[in-house]
């Protein structure tokens, strides 16, 4: 009897240790699970820290930088919309950038992109969380009826069809010779050095497209065409723009030709404050053709301030045309009588005469400084 109890004892005390083993192995199943889990999720987080850390948010000196090397306008404003922002726009800090040539409206992107930082958007029910760009305040209107940034486009309207003009880049010279008329600027011998000294440079960067859904409108680099041709400093110069080749490829035999006129999305500019007109261009001694020019300050096109009226008293042949207006940056444009041979081109020109531009955006020909730095040329021929 005493055997039988002894044995059904260590039976049940084999049973009680089996069965703490079995549990005892659960259990670190259980908590090796738990420390892999543990460990995946420190090691996703260093990784995330890891890539917002390489994200590295712009500042003023970012910005400072792309300016001073030349970047454009446009590309600046893109540049600060797309990436996170960590601005110092204090007082003091907007005044340093002013003077360091950052231009208005890339400070009022820095603005918004602070101002977007700070307070999101709050988003309607349904709509995306996805984030958009910000836009400055001269794009305010562009952004509200959802047309995006692209190159101005012109093209002459033949029937139903339409042929597209090359946009052509504008070169600008300073000249002590007063603006009295087109062809005195043309014949002027100082002019006609720089012309001659500067033509073969090609240097300008290529810009043929912002953003554009066109399809794409060339912008022909006419180059270092002009030089500064000051031999001695004036208070006041005279500001020359002119364009490459003696003439056009463009050419025509029509003599009342229409034109298709659209840059609702040039970068930088309100096209309200803008309407497209004709202009007579002016060879040059067989090298080029001016468009026109203006009084300034030597050091004008150095100056970030709007404070230029270059229009006031802006020197150019411009031809009686009447510009149809279709919508906001968007006409139909016709000479008000037959033109006679010679070179012409459609330009872009500011409603007010007063208009104030700054020199810096009209030297880069970016912002509204654009309108005078472009010009879709084009010749009207004899019929053969």
């Amino acid at each position: 009897m005493t055997s039988h109890r002894r044995s059904r004892a260590q039976g049940a005390l084999w049973l009680w240790t089996c069965g703490y083993k079995s549990t005892r192995a659960k259990g670190e199943k259980t908590l090796k699970r738990k420390c892999i889990a543990i460990f995946g999720f420190v090691f996703l987080m260093c990784v995330v820290r890891v890539s917002l850390a390489q994200q590295k948010a712009l500042t003023n000196a970012d910005v400072i930088n792309m300016v001073k090397g030349g970047l454009a306008e446009s590309v600046v404003i893109s540049a600060i919309q797309l990436n996170a922002p960590n601005y110092d726009v204090s007082p003091a800090a907007l005044i340093a950038l002013k003077k360091a040539g950052v231009t208005g409206k890339e400070q009022e992107a820095m603005l918004a992109a602070m101002k977007a930082a700070a307070t999101p958007p709050a988003q309607p029910a349904g709509a995306s969380s996805t984030p958009g760009p910000t836009t400055t305040a001269a794009d305010g209107q562009r952004a509200n009826s959802g047309t995006a940034w692209r190159m101005p486009t012109v093209a002459v309207l033949q029937g139903g069809s339409s042929q597209p003009l090359t946009l052509e880049k504008t070169q600008l010279a300073q000249t002590k010779a007063k603006p009295t008329s087109m062809s005195s600027l043309a014949s002027d011998s100082v002019v006609t050095q720089a012309l001659q000294g500067g033509i073969s440079t090609a240097t300008y960067g290529v810009a043929s497209k912002v953003a554009s859904p066109v399809g794409g409108a060339t912008v022909q680099q006419a180059g270092g065409l002009f030089s500064n041709v000051m031999a001695h400093r004036k208070p006041a110069v005279t500001y020359v723009w002119g364009v490459t080749n003696p003439s056009s490829g463009s050419v025509f035999q029509n003599y009342l030709p229409a034109f298709a006129v659209n840059f609702a999305g040039a970068p930088g500019i309100n096209p309200d404050e803008y309407e497209p007109a004709i202009v007579k261009l002016t060879p040059a001694q067989n090298t080029c053709r001016i468009v026109g020019a203006t009084q300034g300050k030597e050091n004008a096109k150095a100056s970030p301030a709007a404070d230029w009226e270059i229009y006031s008293s802006f020197l150019e042949e411009r031809v009686p045309a009447a510009a149809q207006k279709l919508k906001s940056g968007e006409y139909k444009l016709t000479p008000g009588s037959p033109l006679l041979p010679g070179e012409y081109g459609v330009v872009l020109r500011p409603v007010s005469k007063t208009k104030k531009f700054s020199g810096a955006d009209v030297a880069r020909g970016q912002g509204d400084g654009f309108v005078f730095g472009a010009v879709w040329s084009f010749q009207i021929a004899i019929a053969q």
